[in-house]
C-alpha cells in the first residue's frame, strides 16, 4: 500500500522581481547623489534666468562676476589686470571651458572686459551660467 504525502512537494524558486526592486532603488539613490556632487567653484550671485542645457564639462574653470564689479576665477579673487596671468595655467587644453557666472546687476562692460581677457589668456569655449525657471 502506498501512503500519500498529505501535501504536495513543490521545489523552491528564487524571486528576482524584489531583487530588481532594490537594484532599481539603489540605481536611483546613485544617480541623484551624483547630481548632487557635481561642484562649481562660483560664488553665489544673482544669476539671469533662461533655459539651456545642463553642464556636461568635467571640471570646468570658473568666472566669476558680482554686482559690485569684483572679479573670481575659481573663488580666487582677481582684478583685470591679473586675470590673464591668473587664469593661464588653469587652462590645460584648448578644449577647456570657462563657466561665466557673472550677476544680473553686473555691469556689462566689466563682463565683456573679463570675457575679452580670458579669451587673451586662452580660453576658447565660454559657457554662460543661468538660473533655470
Amino acid at each position: 500500500m502506498k501512503l500519500r504525502k498529505s501535501r504536495p512537494s513543490r521545489k523552491g524558486r528564487i524571486e528576482i522581481i524584489p531583487m530588481i526592486d532594490v537594484m532599481f532603488f539603489l540605481l536611483a539613490t546613485f544617480m541623484l547623489s551624483s547630481l548632487s556632487m557635481q561642484n562649481l567653484d562660483s560664488l553665489q550671485v544673482n544669476l539671469p534666468q533662461g533655459q539651456a542645457e545642463k553642464l556636461s564639462a568635467k571640471t570646468p574653470v570658473t568666472l566669476t562676476l558680482t554686482s559690485d564689479s569684483q572679479i573670481f576665477i575659481n573663488r580666487i579673487p582677481v582684478t583685470l589686470e591679473t586675470l590673464a596671468d591668473t587664469l593661464k595655467p588653469l587652462l590645460q587644453d584648448s578644449e577647456q571651458k570657462l563657466v561665466v557666472s557673472a550677476d544680473n546687476d553686473a555691469p556689462q562692460g566689466i563682463v565683456v572686459q573679463a570675457m575679452l581677457r580670458a579669451r587673451s589668456a586662452g580660453a576658447q569655449h565660454f559657457l554662460i551660467a543661468i538660473k533655470h525657471q
